[in-house]
């Protein structure tokens, strides 16, 4: 059975804890054959509107990429203190959900190992699923190869995106948010020819007229946060909130937090391009200004698929497991980067022949081709 994607989610379920205390949610915006999915956010901050933001992205991740399966998030208000009791309050919660086909993973604030913890109190195996074929291989050893394919497919986003511009020369390149995502991305760019120009972390904005990725990344942590006392000589250093958007550069890239480009800022936006890497890496009104500008922006549900797509094929089991490691992360990178540049040049077709944003009719075709 398919419930078609509305505006109101198809359930929200309020996490009080079972067997103790926990503030949060499980909102699941849509179910395709029964299934949904998405990752577990942990932040101080996050509400039950963001987390339906989220878990509407996911549903319209999914319809683009033409996966069957619909879209769901989670949120945990907390500091990530005591994170072990909280993810096994947390899976002892969510445990009916999980075994009902609401695969709910890793997102902002919390790590696999946190996953690995609420999986086991719920006693959830992703590999096995009545009705469906068991997976021949554990979650991690799938997954854990397949880190660098989000980075991969906001890549194939700009570099698309680049080309369908006409443009032949290198692009200046700055990319907002260093952790595997930003770095990912860097890495891709950097290799196709393409000049990294700036670097924002949660620190601020580091820029030159070439930024050494690789150097870089060698003192980055695991949290994203670049070394300042270990940078490269040349490198301009600005702690001023999003300096990033000053940065003289043809690209952008949207890789750390929700709603970096916003009504307040867009206007300082230099680039005529921005590849969102990023869930709801622009706010509505943000977005509006940019393209009412004349720029081109390529969002977060066409490029920022490698993660949740590669996860999604898992669930329903489409990869071709019987290929070896290699080849089966070489078949997961090509499925993601050719969804991601067949809807980059769908999307930017559309916007060529309309003004406003051409997401809603995108979205309308590829469910029309879902069924």
């Amino acid at each position: 059975m398919t419930v078609e994607e509305t505006q109101a989610p198809a359930f929200a379920v309020h996490l009080n804890g079972s067997g103790g205390a926990i503030k949060g949610w499980v909102v699941v915006d849509s179910l395709v054959d029964g299934l949904a999915m998405g990752g577990t956010r942990m932040t101080t901050g996050v509400t039950e509107e963001e987390v339906a933001g989220l878990a509407r992205d996911m549903t319209d991740k999914f319809t683009l990429a033409g996966l069957r399966i619909g879209g769901a998030k989670a949120g945990i208000v907390s500091d990530g203190s005591n994170r072990e009791e909280t993810f096994r309050t947390f899976g002892r919660t969510v445990k009916p959900l999980l075994h009902g086909g609401i695969h709910l993973g890793i997102d902002m604030g919390v790590t696999p190992a946190d996953r690995a913890v609420f999986f086991e109190e719920a006693g959830y195996d992703p590999r096995f699923r009545l009705g469906a074929p068991d997976m021949p291989i554990d979650w991690r050893t799938y997954y854990e190869p397949l880190i660098d394919c989000t980075g991969h497919g906001v890549g194939v986003a700009a570099v698309t995106a680049l080309e369908e511009s006409g443009r032949t020369e290198s692009a200046r390149v700055v990319v907002q948010g260093f952790g595997a995502v930003g770095r990912a991305v860097a890495r891709f760019l950097e290799d196709r020819g393409h000049i990294v120009v700036g670097v924002a972390d949660v620190q601020g904005t580091i820029s030159a007229d070439r930024l050494p990725v690789a150097d870089l990344v060698a003192i980055t942590d695991e949290f994203g946060r670049i070394d300042r006392s270990r940078l490269p000589q040349g490198v301009t250093q600005s702690g001023e909130p999003d300096a990033w958007l000053d940065v003289d550069a043809d690209l952008l890239i949207l890789a750390a937090q929700k709603h970096a480009i916003n009504a307040d800022n867009a206007h300082r936006l230099r680039p005529r391009l921005v590849v969102e890497g990023g869930n709801l890496a622009s706010s509505a009104e943000g977005k509006a200004k940019v393209l009412a500008a004349g720029a081109t922006i390529v969002p977060g549900v066409i490029a920022n698929i490698g993660g949740a797509g590669s996860a999604a094929l898992a669930v329903t089991r489409v990869v071709p497991f019987h290929l070896e490691a290699e080849a089966r992360k070489a078949w997961v990178f090509e499925w993601v980067g050719d969804r991601v540049r067949q809807n980059t040049r769908d999307l930017l077709e559309i916007a060529a022949g309309r003004a406003g944003d051409p997401l809603p009719e995108l979205l309308a075709a590829r469910r029309k081709e879902r069924g």
